[in-house]
């Protein structure tokens, strides 16, 4: 699956995926870090479990913004365990753009629910 995608053809196409998001969460998105790693840490992944990309930061529902001083919020896309869930390399770009908003959800404190109805779950 590795050969589906260079890891630069890859990190094109995350780009392009920030571009596509909906405009609502663009100046947002500018304050989040975004990062692609080959693969998730072992210890965050077991028997059954493939994890594509994490949020780590505190979401916009608990708070009106970052407090001063702290880290930034950070989403990691996981470039191989994404690739291994497409057909071919037309799949990628589609499943970068609902990883990527799936996690940018997680940011916003969205429900499972309204991930769905954003085609983001």
């Amino acid at each position: 699956m590795d050969e589906l995608v260079s890891a630069e053809a890859f990190d094109d196409l995350v780009r392009d995926a920030i571009d596509e998001l909906p405009e609502w969460v663009e100046h947002f998105v500018e304050d989040i870090v975004i990062t692609v790693d080959d693969r998730p840490p072992a210890e965050m992944v077991g028997p059954g479990r493939t994890l594509l990309g994490l949020y780590r930061g505190v979401p916009r529902t608990r708070y009106g913004g970052r407090p001063p001083g702290s880290m930034p919020d950070t989403i990691t896309l996981y470039r191989l365990p994404i690739l291994a869930t497409c057909r071919d390399a037309e799949d990628v770009p589609a499943r970068v753009l609902k990883v990527l908003g799936h996690e940018v959800g997680h940011a916003f404190g969205l429900s499972d629910e309204r991930l769905r109805e954003l085609g983001w779950h």
